[in-house]
């Protein structure tokens, strides 16, 4: 020991008696840290050949270029959800009621019928509701819809669905709705929600219709529905630059703003197709439609008041789609990066349109092309659901949404529970602002 170590314990004899008597419980302290430290190091490494095993990398291929996430932290979570992510599934009733899965698994509402076909084929299903994270409300307002019935009577339909399931289970009241979830394509179907208020500020929507000007939709809260016209009748495109000739196409009704100015602007250019009409899908239009899906580089998708398919569409068809649209919560936002696989612009921007797609190289148009075969996977439908297909895309939204779940539950009243909703969705309605300022500066 140095002599100004030997001299700063002489002067004081506590320190050093202490020091001398902990000897040896420093000692086994430091052995234990250092194997604690060997089992660590050990458990990484097992880890890591596990992630990256050729096995593993067969099983769940993902390419991290058209995702928010790092490719290994999306995995993880997404096998997470996998094993542990559970749902409840309130009892449809009587056969005669509304509430049971669609039918109609074909049309530009499908994606509907298949969630709610799906949902019930998977594993994420419990009996127990004490191990659901999350209580689906099989409301089928399409369905109502089917049978003629007004807007005034699907709305007393949905309240007295809801007052029957808080009446007859405990898990309602316990978070105001906040740990519940209903499904819903049509416009319609949102509309008939609005006369139980909790359902739509509390629980989570999973909707078509997703504007960020549409007041009662919070985004990070609500999770949009990818819109899908089927079934497709052609395989999905892609990877074919040479096949495609015609620099844009856009096929459709003016029922915006927007639109009309697309039309007014650009319906006699000789490089972007633009067709002012509906395409007649009971007969050879349908036929002509893709043919020209097939053959253009990019795919117009200028928002409007009615959803429709068209992105889905694009992305099948591998015409790259072009996003017009001041405030739209994309399906999937959350997980993928859409600005490596589609355009996204203003609204105002349809005076320059050309100019804006003329400038686009050819070298970046085949990055965004490629990217686009990359996530045509997530926008597939499938009976029974496979892994990383549309359906679980949704579910793995509703998993990223537990958080909020979980922070609801852990609040007594009923006013810490408004509390903490109000306070989350002014939270999601700032990010939801924050978008808009994007995309104005796109």
């Amino acid at each position: 020991m140095s002599p100004f170590r030997e001299r700063s314990l002489a002067n004081f004899p506590e320190v050093r008696n202490r020091s001398r008597g902990s000897c040896g419980s420093v000692h086994l302290a430091t052995t234990a840290c250092i194997i604690a430290n060997i089992i660590y190091m050990f458990v990484l490494f097992f880890c890591s050949k596990q992630l990256h095993s050729p096995l593993r990398q067969r099983a769940f291929s993902l390419d991290s270029s058209v995702y928010h996430s790092p490719e290994e932290a999306f995995r993880l979570d997404y096998e997470q959800m996998e094993e542990e992510f559970k749902v409840f599934v309130y009892p449809d009733g009587d056969p005669e009621t509304y509430f049971h899965t669609p039918r109609k698994l074909t049309g530009k509402y499908a994606s509907e019928g298949y969630f709610f076909k799906n949902i019930r084929e998977s594993r994420f299903v419990t009996d127990d509701p004490r191990r659901a994270h999350l209580f689906f409300l099989p409301i089928s307002c399409h369905k109502m819809r089917g049978r003629g019935l007004t807007n005034e009577r699907m709305i007393d339909e949905v309240k007295k669905y809801v007052e029957y399931v808080k009446f007859k289970y405990p898990y309602w009241n316990r978070t105001l709705g906040a740990d519940h979830f209903f499904v819903t394509c049509h416009d319609i179907g949102v509309k008939a929600t609005k006369g139980v208020p909790h359902l739509m500020k509390n629980s989570i929507r999973v909707v078509c219709s997703s504007r960020y000007d549409d007041d009662d939709y919070i985004p990070h809260k609500d999770v949009t529905l990818p819109q899908v016209q089927l079934p497709f009748f052609h395989p999905p495109g892609g990877n074919d630059f040479k096949n495609r000739n015609t620099l844009a196409f856009w096929a459709g009704l003016s029922d915006s703003t927007l639109k009309d100015n697309l039309k007014a602007i650009w319906d006699n250019d000789t490089e972007l197709d633009i067709q002012n009409n509906r395409i007649d899908f009971r007969s050879t239009g349908q036929v002509v439609f893709m043919e020209r899906l097939y053959k253009s580089k990019f795919c117009l998708c200028p928002h409007g008041p009615i959803g429709s398919s068209r992105i889905s569409d694009s992305i099948h068809f591998g015409c790259v789609p072009v996003i017009m649209s001041n405030y739209y919560d994309l399906p999937f936002n959350d997980i993928l990066d859409w600005r490596k696989f589609s355009v996204m612009l203003k609204e105002t921007d349809v005076y320059r349109l050309k100019d804006i797609l003329k400038s686009i190289s050819t070298k970046h148009f085949m990055i965004l092309n490629q990217n686009l075969v990359k996530i045509q996977k997530h926008f597939n439908w499938n009976t029974p659901p496979v892994r990383l297909d549309a359906f679980h895309m949704v579910m793995y939204e509703l998993w990223l949404r537990r958080h909020l779940i979980r922070s609801a539950r852990n609040f007594k009243t009923v006013e810490e529970i408004k509390g903490i909703l109000k306070c989350a969705c002014e939270k999601a309605k700032d990010a939801g602002a924050y978008t808009k300022r994007l995309f104005r500066s796109a």
